[in-house]
C-alpha cells in the first residue's frame, strides 16, 4: 500500500491535490469538456494563515468544493470563454420582432459595452461588486441615471440568460440600481394651467408657429403620446361622431425610413371622445391639411394630417423641434420665462389636470391608455399641498 502524500504541516493530501515547492496548493481536475484543469491556492483550509506578504483568496478546498458542484450541475467551465460584450450580443440576436425604439436602445447599450473594459471581461469572472463597481464608473464618466438605467436593463436580462444556459451559477446584476448610483435623472413636470393658458396664446398670435396651435392645443387636452397624434389619419378622425381612434403609432427609424407600430401597450389602443375645443381644433386641422400630389402610404396607412415638406408624415422630432423653439422665442421676449415644454410634459400636463378636476382614476386611465393604473397615479399626477387642501374643503367642508 503506497504511503499517503502529505502537506508541509503534515496533512493528508486528497487525489488531486498538491504542494509546490514554494508552498502553494493546487488542485488537478478534468472538466465537462474534457479538459485538464488546474486551480491554485496559499492556504490549503479556509482556517489556515495567509503566507505574508500574499494577496488573500479562498482556501484550496473551497475551491474544490465549488468545481464539484459545477461539474455535478453540468455548469459550463470558464462561462464557455465568453465575454460580457459577447453574451450581450447573443441576447440582443435572441430578441426578434421588438419595436424599433427597443432595438435602437439595444444596439445603442452595446455600442456602450463594447468601449468598456467591463465588456471584455469574463462572464464567469463577473462578481457583483465587478457589475456596482461598472455603473458607477459609468455614472463617474458622465453617464446619466436613465442611461445607466437602460444598460442595466439589457446587461441583467443577458446574464440570467447566462444562468439558464449553465454558464455561470448567479446573476451578478441581480440588485436595486437606485441602491448603487445616484438617481439624478430630472423628473418630467407637468405646467400650471396658467402656463398652459400662456403658452397657447403666445402660439396662437405668433405669426411663425400660428400654424401648429390646433396640434399643440389637441395634443394639451386630450393627453395623447406624440407618437399616436402624427400616427392619425383622415380616417382615425371620425368629425361625425365626435371620437378619435387610436389602434396604432408612427415611428420613424435612424434611416429615416418611417414605420407603423401597435400601441404602447394593449390599453394603448382606445376610442377618445373629443370634447367641442378639440372638435373645432380637428375642423381646422382637417380643412387646412396639406394636398400632397401622391399621398404619402405608410404600412398600409394614408391620409395622415400633417404632412413635412417632402410630403411625408410629421414623425415626433418635428414637433418636439417646434416645441423647443416656441420655449426659446418666448423666453427670449419675455422676463418671466416659461419652463421646458414638449409634446410629452403636454400629455403629464392634461393628466395632472383631470385628476386635479376629480376625474375618476379609471376613466383617467382609459384616455391615457396606460396599462398600469399606477402609472397614472404615481407618474403623472402632481399633486401639491394647495390640491390637498382644495380637495379636503370639498369633501368634508374642510375651513
Amino acid at each position: 500500500m503506497s504511503e499517503k502524500r502529505r502537506d508541509s504541516k503534515n496533512r493528508i493530501l486528497r487525489n488531486g491535490e498538491s504542494q509546490r515547492k514554494d508552498g502553494r496548493y493546487a488542485y488537478k481536475y478534468i472538466d465537462s469538456t474534457g479538459k485538464q484543469q488546474f486551480v491554485y491556492s496559499w492556504k490549503l483550509e479556509r482556517t489556515d494563515k495567509l503566507p505574508q506578504g500574499k494577496r488573500n483568496d479562498i482556501s484550496l478546498r473551497e475551491k474544490e468544493k465549488m468545481i464539484l458542484k459545477d461539474l455535478d450541475d453540468e455548469i459550463v467551465p470558464r462561462g464557455g470563454e465568453m465575454t460580457v460584450v459577447e453574451l450581450v450580443r447573443k441576447y440582443i440576436l435572441q430578441k426578434t420582432g421588438v419595436r424599433h425604439n427597443t432595438e435602437a436602445n439595444y444596439n445603442f447599450v452595446l455600442n456602450i459595452i463594447k468601449k468598456e473594459d467591463f465588456g471584455k471581461k469574463r462572464i464567469d469572472r463577473v462578481k457583483l461588486s465587478d457589475a456596482k463597481a461598472w455603473l458607477i464608473k459609468l455614472q463617474k464618466d458622465g453617464r446619466g441615471y436613465s442611461t445607466i438605467h437602460s444598460v442595466r436593463g439589457v446587461v441583467r436580462p443577458a446574464f440570467q440568460m447566462a444562468v439558464d444556459d449553465d454558464l455561470i451559477r448567479k446573476n451578478p446584476f441581480e440588485f436595486q440600481l437606485a441602491t448603487v448610483v445616484v438617481n439624478d435623472s430630472v423628473t418630467r413636470e407637468a405646467i400650471t394651467r396658467k402656463q398652459e393658458r400662456t403658452f397657447l396664446e403666445f402660439v396662437k398670435n405668433d405669426k411663425h408657429f400660428c400654424k401648429y396651435y390646433d396640434g399643440i392645443y389637441v395634443l394639451f387636452k386630450t393627453g395623447l403620446r406624440i407618437s399616436e397624434f402624427v400616427g392619425l389619419t383622415i380616417q382615425d378622425v371620425d368629425l361625425k361622431n365626435r371620437k378619435l381612434n387610436v389602434d396604432h403609432q408612427l415611428q420613424r427609424k435612424r434611416n429615416m425610413e418611417h414605420v407603423i407600430e401597435d400601441t404602447k401597450t394593449n390599453c394603448g389602443t382606445r376610442v377618445i371622445p373629443m370634447a367641442d375645443d378639440v372638435y373645432e381644433c380637428f375642423e381646422r386641422i382637417m380643412s387646412n391639411r396639406k394636398k400632397p400630389k401622391v399621398e404619402p402610404m405608410i404600412d398600409g396607412k394614408s391620409g395622415f394630417l400633417y404632412l413635412d415638406k417632402n410630403d411625408m408624415p410629421m414623425v415626433a422630432l418635428h414637433w418636439e423641434k417646434y416645441f423647443q423653439h416656441i420655449c426659446q422665442k418666448y423666453n427670449s421676449i419675455y422676463k418671466v420665462q416659461m419652463p421646458k415644454v414638449t409634446p410629452h410634459v403636454c400629455r403629464h400636463t392634461f393628466c395632472s389636470n383631470m385628476a386635479k378636476s376629480g376625474m375618476n382614476p379609471k376613466t383617467l386611465q382609459y384616455l391615457m391608455g396606460h396599462s398600469d393604473i399606477g402609472v397614472t397615479l404615481n407618474t403623472y399626477t402632481h399633486i401639491g399641498f394647495d390640491d390637498a387642501k382644495e380637495e379636503l374643503k370639498r369633501v368634508v367642508n374642510f375651513e
